[in-house]
Formats: structure tokens, C-alpha cells, sequence
């Protein structure tokens, strides 16, 4: 049988990004990855992690290059407008999403498409922003990837990482460079949610859908964290805490 070839291994800007990036994130960190052939190698999926540190899509984009797949971020629209930095999100196939009004809801539905099309994965962060949990356990997710999968029949593999925050803290500015750190990562099975299918694509629905997705978020994180999460996932509306922005606590 003829192996497969790596998406990796076909030229493209990835390389230069990781020609960039792997040797400071092998410096920064050593990543223990737990049922890594569980992420497909083929194919089109919605990657899912959870999400507490500024520079946890830099690692993930690791791990899923050590993978062997190329990662498509929903990205700050704001950041395409950075020089260089832009011009590497676009080239790269990285999405712009506008943090409010109607634009926010397009480019993720046609990024989507886009994946579904060409058998490439998009990596979006249920929670819309790091969580305000004060024990940094997942918080309430938003609706998103739910809707994405639903609507282009694209599988929700879900993924959780631990000790990103020792690299670098929840909303601190600075990387701690040395000694080097330890992330330990685990891949998940793909979400089931066939008890939706056929319901009607409606809030409560969404509502329901994303809730599973953050229990196996959730649920490899226990595992990785070696303790069980609060039986009530933290809701920033209960608090006073604004979704997006930084918080203090």
C-alpha cells in the first residue's frame, strides 16, 4: 500500500513559518502529545482546544505541524493589518473575523466551506477568548464551531493542552524563556453529535451541540490535569465579566 503523504511535506509558506517558529517553540517548550494519531492525517475537521494563554495558537500550530497537518486559524481581523504579520496570515490561509457585528458572522461559514472543499482543517477556540475561569478550566463556549460543522458536515475533533501557561501566563506580556517548560497534550475521539442531526439549526440546538463539545474538551483536560473540573462551567454573564478584552482576576 502506498503510504500517504504528509500535508506538511508539499512546499508551501508553512515551511517558512516553521523554519520561524519551530526552533523557538522547541526552545520555549518539550510537548508530550497523548493519542496523537487520533487527529486525522486527511481530510477535513474543526479542531478544537481549549484556550487560557495569549500564545496557545503558536503551540498548537506546533503540534499540529508534528502531526502532520497545516493549521487555518480564525484570526483577530486587526492582526491582518500588522505588517508582515498579515501578509503571512493570508498567505498562510489563515480567516480574518471581525470581533462584532455582521461581518463576524461570514468568514467563519465560508472559511468552512473552504476547509470542506479542500480537505483542510480550521482550528477554532470554542470560547471565543482565553477563559475567565479562575482555575483556567474551559468556560461556556460559544455557538460557532457547533454551526460550522453542522452546516458543512464537518467532524469536531477535540483537543486539550496544559502548561502553555507556564510559557506564558493568562494576559501577562511577557514569555518566560528558561527553564524550558513541559506541555502535555491530548487528542481526542471526534465529537459525537448525531443526536442532533435532523433538528432544526436553531439557538437551543447550537446551545446543546457546543455544551458536548466543551464536555470532551473538558474531559481530556481532567485527564491531562490529573483532577475533575467544577461540576458548573464558569459563565462570564454570571460574573460581570465581559466575553472578549482582557479581565481582572
Amino acid at each position: 500500500m502506498k503510504k500517504q503523504r504528509s500535508e506538511k511535506s508539499r512546499p508551501s509558506i508553512f515551511w517558512v513559518l516553521a523554519g520561524i517558529l519551530l526552533p523557538i517553540g522547541y526552545l520555549l517548550a518539550r510537548f508530550k502529545i497523548v493519542d496523537g494519531e487520533k487527529l486525522p492525517r486527511t481530510g477535513a475537521f474543526i479542531l478544537t482546544p481549549n484556550h487560557y494563554s495569549e500564545i496557545d495558537p503558536v503551540m498548537m500550530g506546533i503540534v499540529a505541524w508534528k502531526l502532520g497537518r497545516l493549521p487555518r486559524f480564525l484570526a483577530k481581523e486587526s492582526l491582518f493589518r500588522v505588517p508582515v504579520v498579515g501578509w503571512f496570515l493570508r498567505r498562510s490561509g489563515q480567516v480574518p473575523v471581525a470581533r462584532g457585528g455582521s461581518a463576524r458572522g461570514s468568514a467563519p461559514l465560508e472559511a468552512a466551506q473552504k476547509v470542506a472543499d479542500e480537505g483542510r482543517i480550521v482550528v477554532i477556540y470554542p470560547e471565543g477568548s482565553l477563559t475567565r475561569d479562575p482555575d483556567m478550566w474551559p468556560m461556556r463556549g460559544k455557538t460557532g464551531a457547533a454551526r460550522m460543522a453542522f452546516e458543512h458536515d464537518i467532524p469536531v475533533i477535540p483537543i486539550a493542552h496544559w502548561g502553555t501557561q507556564q510559557v506564558m501566563a493568562r494576559y501577562a506580556k511577557k514569555i518566560s524563556w528558561f527553564p524550558r517548560k513541559t506541555i502535555d497534550v491530548k487528542v481526542g475521539d471526534p465529537v459525537d453529535l448525531s443526536a442532533f442531526r435532523g433538528r432544526p439549526l436553531d439557538n437551543a440546538t447550537l446551545t446543546e451541540a457546543t455544551a458536548v463539545i466543551m464536555d470532551a474538551i473538558t474531559a481530556l483536560l481532567e485527564d491531562l490535569r490529573g483532577e475533575k473540573a467544577p461540576a458548573e462551567r464558569w459563565d462570564p454573564s454570571q460574573h460581570n465579566q465581559k466575553e472578549t478584552g482582557r479581565f481582572d482576576g
